[in-house]
């Protein structure tokens, strides 16, 4: 797959006026890209380009398998930066999200074992089916931008992006998220399932064989 950089942070001015076009360009190529491989859902994928201009956090809810998984690993693949999926369960600890201390035997001394979090996209798959208590660890480094393990504090990959996806509320084994924590969000996406002719278009790329490259 294309990669395309976004380190040209230039700042265009004519007239005291934003000369947006490079952005128009890139969002353009970017978007191309990753409709290479997601069908459909325009409207989502603008909005991620957004969050990723603005270094924001989204929050994708929708039923299982409408994609979400593949839509941020595209996003980062394209801009060619690191990407990092938690799988969130009842049973995940903060320390599974952050990362912790373990002792080294060849070393005789603890050593820092950083955790999924430090990494420029960071998918938290099914937030809502974690404790609160994991929740708020994950939600307090995307207010941070920081962790702190055993008393050591680490800053985070910039840019520093969470995509989280949930459950709808009224699935069993979930765990609704506070408004105060929603508010971490810049973007909450509803992810419906495809139209008829973007599942045809899906039906077609698989029996047909196409991957991207």
């Amino acid at each position: 797959m294309k990669k395309i950089g976004t380190s040209d942070k230039a700042k265009y001015y004519e007239k005291e006026e934003l000369d947006v076009t490079p952005i128009r360009e890139i969002a353009q190529e970017v978007l191309s890209e990753v409709s290479r491989v997601i069908v459909g859902y325009g409207d989502i994928l603008q909005n991620l380009f957004i969050a990723v201009l603005v270094n924001g956090h989204v929050l994708l809810e929708g039923v299982p398998g409408l994609g979400k998984t593949v839509m941020a690993k595209t996003f980062a693949e394209t801009l060619g930066i690191s990407f990092r999926r938690v799988q969130f369960t009842p049973d995940l600890l903060p320390a599974d999200i952050t990362g912790t201390k373990i002792f080294d035997q060849n070393e005789g001394a603890f050593v820092l074992q950083k955790g999924p979090i430090f990494a420029n996209v960071v998918l938290a798959d099914e937030i809502n089916r974690a404790a609160p208590k994991t929740q708020a660890a994950l939600l307090e480094a995307m207010a941070e931008r920081q962790v702190t393990i055993e008393g050591q504090t680490l800053i985070l990959e910039k840019p520093f992006i969470v995509v989280a996806t949930e459950n709808p509320v009224e699935m069993e084994g979930t765990y609704p998220l506070p408004e105060a924590q929603i508010d971490r969000f810049l973007f909450k996406l509803w992810l419906d399932y495809p139209e008829d002719h973007e599942e045809v278009e899906i039906m077609r790329r698989q029996l047909s064989g196409e991957s991207p490259s």
